[in-house]
């Protein structure tokens, strides 16, 4: 058995930035495991999300299997944290939420530039879309946001620099600043 904080990270609908931006910490990722053990992660490639302590997630909420593994991640974890522009507000992908459903597929699918064999998906295999993208608020409780787009690698470092060791969290400035 081991003492150390259990994390786990997932990714929704967006461009894995924020993962690439925790990638970014550098030889602080050595660090980062010797103080923690990563449970779902695309480090350790597991599938589901077991008891943890930090949950991390990056990207809205688009479709079913993202209101699943995010529920999933709630249940499991006792701190979640929204990390990155598209879970805390939708960002980019959110775009789409100024038109229907039906006219983003169609635009997709049917009339969209080269578009060729026009046919709208309907396998079963692909996870039901939502009508609109959602910021991950909007379907679970969240107890951390860390903006940005994706934040800095030095700025996620604070984060969990501090969280881990249960100090107050605080940034500099320059670490949160978006100007």
């Amino acid at each position: 058995m081991t003492n150390k904080t259990r994390v786990a990270t997932a990714s929704l609908a967006g461009c894995f930035g924020c993962h690439m931006s925790i990638l970014d910490i550098d030889e602080r990722i050595i660090q980062l495991a010797d103080l923690v053990e990563f449970d779902r992660t695309p480090i350790t490639d597991i599938k589901e999300v077991g008891e943890c302590d930090v949950g991390i997630i990056e990207g809205g909420v688009c479709n079913a299997d993202n209101v699943e593994v995010l529920k999933e991640f709630r249940r499991n974890c006792k701190i979640l944290v929204s990390l990155g522009a598209c879970s805390i507000n939708g960002g980019i992908p959110a775009m789409r939420n100024q038109y229907t459903l039906k006219q983003c597929l169609e635009e997709s699918y049917l009339h969209g530039i080269g578009v060729e064999d026009a046919q709208i998906p309907s396998d079963p295999e692909i996870p039901l879309l939502l009508n609109k993208l959602h910021p991950i608020h909007e379907v679970v409780w969240v107890d951390y946001f860390l903006p940005g787009c994706p934040p800095p690698a030095d700025t996620i470092w604070t984060f969990l620099e501090e969280l881990l060791s249960g100090k107050p969290i605080e940034f500099a400035y320059r670490q949160i600043r978006y100007d």
